[in-house]
């Protein structure tokens, strides 16, 4: 049977072709997604400054139990804020039998002022012994105004022992005399490092008595394993995590956790999606080259083939296939993959340390998901023909009978059913979970047209036929005629077709309506005219400083963080931002839609966006339950809540409340605004002497602020732009895929119109009436979709009721869904109309 099916795969290279491409494409893009996960699951990062412990404790993750459709689920989320550990734990390790030393390890911010462009991070020096570093020069850190430096920041900035320079930490600029350098070649990979004195280091930390994490040395002998369970008991009950091996990595670097998070996530949501895609896809495009050769099918059942044989035989065909096809995609996946690492390194999403890992794995899952559907699309279509007696077999080819059965045109219905209702869930929900449900009303819509598409096709044809015999004379008609007595035939096309559309349509323009929604709210929310800036942090004195110069009216900083909420069906990262409450009305408009931003002033109290508080079912005077971003839990009174949640984030908190529990306590910026009737260059000459007190420190218009926060958004949309891209890209594949074939299955009726004295002038005037007839329906059915889905997602989201969607952008989805039907079908028709119509009749479907 495998020779039989070789033969074949052989003699109908057209119809292959096409089933190899679309399978061989999903391959490839399942194979990237896959492997991104792989990959993620098997990064932890490198222990460079924790080299020489047996464990690492730290608190680098939160894990919420919450209740998801009556059923309790955990959910481990990375926390937005390096979380911390309190001092008292190190003692207690210490302690433990075979542990040597527990050493408690600060991680202090530092910009150099001799080199800004490297990344530095201050610890205190008792902490050397952890990678350990050794002193190659001078002697270590004795008084508040000595650092010591290791050797590459020492070469970077050309210091030497007893050279003085200055630092920049917590928004002070800090005048330093280097002591020592050190070196510790197993620590190059973590950045450069300085070493205070622990009494500085622990005075500069913004979270007192608590340290960053503990490193655990293990006695010469000692059982580490018995070390390592000592030491988790107490972690445990202190609620810390203790982290061994190479998952050190991830208690040293949050970048590392972060990375995994991202590959992990965004591997397995687009998986997701694409897999979806990927099922539609490949079971039309299987499911039509089988049908296309009904009348071959017909013929061996009709010289006693039996059913099974010919299961078989289709079976051994669509199973060769699916080899060569993961014989190019997986390779093409690890290409693309390799791509997307280095990009993602580029756009700094990941570490250089994230590499590509695995493989075997994902390509064998891939491989399996793939040839599974493949054969069961192929199984189904081959049913019919091999159903049937022998003897009428050949006849039930020339005929294509009946658009379908009663179980069809119910399943249709009732997912049409659904995604009608899935409107209602997506308009009664916010934030991630009316995201999923619009992606889940899309595809619902796409599965429904798929079922019902023989009778739209039909339906849609009989509507048309006045106009196409309009326009296109006899050959409308003719047009007509085929596009009724085809309507089973195309639904491959029309699915393929409303799939891309309605794809293009809705996920890509989610993306422009997020973006311009957050640059619109930044924007007319802001209503200072200055910004005080500073890429290492402005202390809170600034913001203060600022309000005592002659001119402003108000000055208010802010720093951004997250916070962690549990949101509707499952907890979530929430963007945050703290600001001090006083004047803040007056730099900033967050159009507040209930209750007072002035209430903000106590510890115990929060005010979130309309989008959060709707999923998380706050109302004003409410307690809200959230953890602080360094993963403290907190009871907050819900004081007020506002409309513009994408540009100011959904929460906002008093200072107070984030004191001490963020890494750096500075404000990320200082918003100023000034009186009506004062001096511009007296105000702007008084704030730029302001900023020359902080090193680094700019003044700058708020518009700056805006066009930043509109290049940070273009860079975090990069990744999701890409994704969604390829899966558009792989429906419009799909889409010219079943075209083509459609088309190069015409050969022996264009042939029979031609000898019965069809021109071929009247044969593409027919051919252009058809695709005018439906390319209209798919456009007006996926843009229909679109449009439901686009809008529904949109105003659960963002509120707003009509969806932005650019004109070149819906221009570009149209007028490329005609050219792609156009050169799809007209190509492969051009070239059946060069062959004789006395040679095509003769020609094999």
């Amino acid at each position: 049977m495998l020779s039989l099916a070789a033969q074949m795969l052989r003699l109908r290279k057209g119809g292959f072709v096409a089933t190899f491409v679309a399978l061989a494409a999903g391959v490839a893009v399942l194979m990237t997604c896959a492997l991104l996960v792989e990959s993620g699951l098997r990064y932890h990062g490198t222990p460079h400054r924790y080299a020489r412990t047996v464990a690492v404790v730290a608190d680098r993750d939160l894990t919420v139990t919450h209740t998801t459709l009556g059923e309790k689920e955990s959910t481990t989320l990375s926390l937005p804020e390096r979380g911390s550990v309190p001092e008292s734990l190190v003692p207690r390790i210490a302690g433990l039998p075979g542990v040597s030393k527990a050493v408690g390890e600060r991680w202090i911010p530092v910009t150099a002022a001799a080199a800004p462009g490297t990344r530095v991070t201050g610890h205190g020096w008792s902490s050397t012994p952890l990678a350990p570093y050794r002193l190659v020069a001078g002697a270590p850190p004795r008084s508040d105004a000595d650092i010591a430096v290791d050797s590459r920041l020492a070469d970077a900035a050309r210091l030497h022992v007893g050279d003085r320079t200055e630092i920049v930490t917590r928004g002070r600029t800090l005048a330093v005399r280097i002591s020592g350098i050190v070196e510790a070649p197993a620590a190059w990979g973590s950045g450069s490092a300085l070493f205070f004195t622990d009494a500085r280091a622990a005075r500069l930390d913004p979270r007192p008595r608590r340290f960053d994490a503990i490193g655990v040395l293990a006695e010469p002998g000692a059982d580490t394993a018995a070390v390592v369970t000592a030491v988790r008991r107490v972690a445990d009950r202190a609620g810390a995590t203790i982290y061994t091996g190479a998952d050190r990595g991830l208690a040293e670097d949050p970048e590392a956790a972060a990375a995994r998070d991202l590959t992990v996530q965004a591997g397995s949501a687009f998986g997701g999606y694409a897999a979806v895609v990927i099922v539609f896809v490949a079971a039309s495009t299987v499911g039509l080259s089988v049908r296309h050769r009904r009348r071959e099918l017909a013929l061996l059942r009709a010289v006693a083939a039996t059913p099974g044989q010919v299961r078989a035989m289709i079976l051994a065909e669509v199973g060769l296939l699916g080899a060569l096809a993961a014989l190019v995609g997986v390779p093409a996946g690890l290409a693309a993959t390799g791509w997307i690492r280095d990009e993602l390194v580029d756009r700094h999403f990941v570490p250089e340390t994230f590499t590509v890992r695995g493989g075997l794995l994902s390509g064998l899952a891939v491989t399996a998901a793939v040839a599974l559907v493949a054969l069961t699309a192929a199984w189904i279509a081959a049913l019919r023909t091999t159903r049937i007696r022998p003897t009428e077999a050949l006849g039930e080819a020339a005929v294509n009978k009946g658009l379908g059965g009663r179980a069809r045109i119910v399943s249709g219905l009732v997912f049409l059913a659904a995604g009608v209702s899935l409107i209602g869930v997506t308009g009664a929900t916010a934030g991630d979970t009316a995201l999923g449900a619009a992606i889940g009303m899309l595809y619902t819509f796409v599965l429904a047209i798929a079922l019902l598409a023989p009778w739209i096709n039909q339906g849609a044809a009989r509507l048309l036929t006045p106009v196409l015999r309009t326009v296109w004379g006899n050959s409308g008609y003719l047009a007509a005629a085929n596009l009724r007595a085809s309507a089973r035939g195309m639904v491959a096309v029309l699915t393929a077709l409303v799939l891309s559309i309605g794809l293009g349509g809705t996920v890509w323009f989610l993306q422009d309506n997020l973006q311009r929604q957050t640059e619109a709210q930044a924007h007319d929310g802001t209503r200072a005219r200055h910004a005080l800036v500073s890429g290492t942090g402005l202390p809170a004195s600034a913001a203060e400083q600022a309000r005592h110069i002659p001119g402003v009216e108000a000055a208010t900083g802010v720093r951004r963080t997250a916070v962690v909420v549990r949101g509707g069906l499952e907890p979530t990262t929430a963007p945050a931002q703290g600001i001090d409450p006083k004047g803040a009305d007056r730099t900033m408009d967050l159009g507040v839609r209930s209750g007072n931003l002035e209430a903000l002033g106590g510890k115990d109290t929060v005010a979130v966006s309309t989008a959060l508080a709707g999923s998380a079912g706050w109302e004003v005077g409410e307690r809200a339950h959230l953890w602080l971003g360094d993963g403290t839990p907190v009871t907050l009174r819900v004081v007020a809540v506002y409309d513009r949640g994408f540009g100011f984030g959904d929460v906002t908190l008093g200072k107070a409340t984030l004191a001490g529990h963020t890494r750096t306590g500075l404000d990320d910026h200082v918003l100023v605004r000034t009186a009506a009737d004062a001096s511009p260059a007296e105000v702007s000459a008084a704030l730029a002497a302001l900023a020359r007190q902080y090193r680094g420190a700019a003044v700058t218009g708020t518009d700056r602020l805006t066009a930043d926060l509109a290049a940070d958004l273009a860079v975090s949309a990069w990744l999701n732009r890409m994704l969604i891209l390829v899966l558009v890209g792989y429906a419009v594949l799909a889409a010219a895929n079943t075209l083509i074939m459609a088309a190069l299955a015409r050969t022996r009726e264009l042939s029979l119109l031609r000898l019965v004295g069809v021109t071929r002038g009247q044969i593409k005037r027919m051919i252009h009436a058809e695709q005018a007839g439906l390319l209209g329906v798919a456009l007006a059915i996926g843009g229909a979709i679109a449009a439901v889905t686009l809008s529904s997602v949109v105003n659960a989201v963002t509120g707003e009721r009509v969806p932005y969607v650019p004109v070149l952008g819906w221009v570009t989805i149209v007028a490329g869904t005609v050219t792609l039907a156009l050169v799809a079908v007209l190509l492969p028709i051009g070239r059946v109309l060069r062959v004789s119509p006395v040679r095509g009749i003769g020609l094999r479907e």
